[in-house]
Parts: structure tokens; C-alpha cells; sequence
């Protein structure tokens, strides 16, 4: 169902934010000033009204939020595609406690819209493989989704 606009993440959104999935962030580039889009995954809902995510301190998001602080995150949830729009702030630029230089990036949501085309659904949501050490991957991600919460 198109065109719906809600304040607040749904508890279905939520729920789904609290597990690992595929994520894009769409930012202002700070140089071109066009849009800029990246796929990420160290992505939690902390509740109806924000969002965490975790990413290299080196990356483009992090410089572009710097510049402009507009941000859409885009997720494909609950049979539907959900474009979650709000303002990004980067409260420590180095996560503790995490092996990588990671930067958290915390949205405060102002929008979120259903986005799919009219009449259809996802039938089955996209799914990825981590291509390193499955090990060191499922300790990796929980070390990050920890800190994440915890800050």
C-alpha cells in the first residue's frame, strides 16, 4: 500500500530494525551536492523516533553528514519498501570498544513513508552472505550492535 506517512517508525519497522539487514543511506554529497547512496548493515532501531548506525569513520556518509545533515534510510520491511527520512548527528566519532575506527551516526526520525510501487508487495526480502570468516564476522557484529546500544 503507497503513500502512507507515519511520524514514527511502526512497531513492525522497529522490530525489523532490530535485526540485521540490508540498509541504504542516501546523503547529500558534500562536494557535488547531488545525492549519495551506500549499502550498510550494522543498522539498529533504538525506538519509534531513532535510528543508529555504525560506519568507518572514513566514510562518505560520515563527511556528508558533516556538511548537511539531511538523511534517507531505505529498508525493505514488513512486504513493502520504507523510505525513513530525518536529520543525522554523529555523536562520538569512535566507537569503544570495536577493533575498527567506527563512527556513530544517530537519526532522529521525522518521516517515514511507504514507498512501494501500487500493487505489489516484496515477496522475499534481500539477503547477503559475509564473505570472511563467519567467526570473526558474528564477533564483529555483536561487539559493534553492543556498542551501538550502549552509547
Amino acid at each position: 500500500m503507497a503513500n502512507v506517512v507515519e511520524p514514527v517508525l511502526t512497531q513492525g519497522l522497529l522490530a525489523a530494525l532490530q535485526e540485521e539487514r540490508i540498509v541504504t543511506v542516501a546523503t547529500i554529497d558534500f562536494e557535488k551536492g547531488t545525492p549519495n547512496v551506500s549499502a550498510i548493515s550494522w543498522v539498529y532501531a533504538m525506538n519509534e523516533g531513532t535510528v543508529r548506525f555504525a560506519v568507518d569513520q572514513r566514510s562518505r556518509i560520515v563527511q556528508n553528514l558533516r556538511a548537511n545533515e539531511a538523511i534517507t534510510l531505505t529498508v525493505m520491511a514488513e512486504e513493502s519498501v520504507y523510505s525513513i527520512g530525518g536529520k543525522a548527528a554523529i555523536p562520538t566519532d569512535r566507537l569503544e570498544g570495536i577493533p575498527l575506527k567506527l563512527a556513530l551516526v544517530e537519526v532522529t526520525i521525522e518521516e517515514v513513508r511507504d514507498v512501494m510501487f501500487y500493487g505489489s508487495k516484496v515477496s522475499v526480502e534481500p539477503k547477503y552472505e559475509k564473505t570472511y570468516d563467519a567467526r570473526a564476522a558474528a564477533k564483529l557484529d555483536q561487539q559493534v550492535l553492543t556498542a551501538i546500544q550502549a552509547y
